[in-house]
């Protein structure tokens, strides 16, 4: 069976239509003065599901957070959390917790005592806290700096506090946003699978805000690509990658290619466009665009072949150009052709071998490929 992209666990409720969701967005709005920050927004989100929305600075998401938490109200809409509207819910009342970028650990406590902080604010018995402290220490794997400070911490630790503290209250959904953001590369890779694993474990529902796409991609079993206060698209990540609703959430998220042409023929699910970089893309295509109609057309740099000889048929999806530049990046090599239109092509190749007999060099002439399966077209 075919899939767009593997499959990391069999969670899709989303594709059950008698499945209720967890958390519903109704038609929200929410403006400051004349600045719609979300604009007329309906979302599911579904129980035990890691979800993320993701976009540019600006385009609502962490307002949309702010105001499932509580720290916003809507200017109109309804926010349904298991069943119950949350207005007028105060943010202590709701059976949400929040992990903010900054972490907001009390500088003057113990590692445990950050933890403890929250649970000794409702009132729960010393005992009890101490062993749902412990827990959480194990959980996140901090006991042996129980007792010490957050200065006295590595950024990756002081992250691990800040989570424990938002689970140490067991809500049923917990926030995240931009929780990587304070964290280097390497680290910030291996807390994601952390993230994933422990959401898994816990049985939670974690909805997070963040403008890394990567990160996006590889937590999240849907992600919400976001704009102007809108969704655009709500997809699984293979989705929303290999199958892009429209021109923004493929330009967007990741490198692409974006050929426009007209179309010259479209027939038995398959359609021909005549780009404007001087050659022809045939594609699949599930609507029947009519010919004469403007189309674009986007497709990934990895799914591009770059060849010295012409491949077998080049009369579609196929162009001649210059090797204009090359990206040594280690795992991959980035090559940048030039079309006879002035045009730049970007395709990738994965260094499977450490050593190549006949490496390309500037100023080739090659060219570069596709299947018809390879790309999207897009509508808009």
């Amino acid at each position: 069976m075919k899939s767009l992209g593997n499959i990391r666990r069999a969670f899709a409720p989303w594709t059950d239509p008698s499945a209720k969701p967890f958390i519903a967005f109704k038609n929200v709005t929410k403006r400051f003065g004349d600045f719609t920050a979300v604009n007329d927004l309906s979302l599911n989100i579904y129980h035990r599901e890691f979800f993320a929305l993701l976009g540019a600075s600006g385009c609502g998401k962490s307002t949309l957070l702010r105001m499932l938490a509580g720290f916003e109200q809507p200017t109109s809409g309804e926010i349904i959390l298991d069943g119950t509207d949350l207005a007028g819910t105060p943010p202590y009342k709701r059976p949400v917790n929040m992990m903010f970028q900054s972490y907001a650990l009390f500088p003057h406590m113990t590692v445990e005592k950050n933890i403890a902080f929250g649970l000794k604010q409702d009132g729960m018995p010393k005992e009890e806290i101490t062993e749902r402290v412990s827990q959480m220490l194990k959980l996140v794997k901090l006991e042996q700096f129980a007792s010490r400070k957050p200065n006295q911490l590595s950024g990756g630790q002081r992250q691990r506090v800040a989570l424990a503290r938002s689970l140490a209250k067991r809500p049923k959904v917990l926030l995240l946003d931009e929780p990587l953001g304070a964290l280097d590369k390497k680290l910030r890779e291996e807390t994601q699978f952390e993230l994933m694993d422990l959401q898994q474990s816990l049985g939670l529902t974690f909805v997070v805000v963040t403008h890394d796409q990567e990160e996006a991609m590889t937590m999240a079993d849907r992600i919400a690509v976001m704009s102007h206060g809108k969704v655009v698209q709500v997809a699984t990540p293979a989705e929303i990658y290999e199958a892009p609703n429209c021109r923004f959430v493929a330009d967007f998220i990741g490198d692409v290619n974006i050929f426009d042409g007209k179309v010259t023929t479209a027939s038995n699910g398959a359609v021909e466009i005549a780009v404007d970089s001087g050659f022809t893309v045939r594609t699949a295509s599930t609507d029947a665009p009519a010919v004469g109609s403007t189309l674009g057309f986007a497709i990934r740099p990895e799914k591009l072949r770059v060849t010295r000889a012409a491949p077998g048929n080049a009369s579609t999806n196929a162009a001649k150009g210059e090797l204009w530049d090359i990206g040594y990046l280690g795992d991959m090599t980035v090559f940048h052709v030039r079309l006879p239109n002035g045009n730049v092509v970007k395709a990738s190749s994965l260094n499977a071998q450490r050593a190549v007999d006949d490496p390309f060099t500037y100023d080739q002439e090659v060219w570069v490929s596709f299947d018809e399966d390879s790309g999207v077209v897009l509508k808009d």
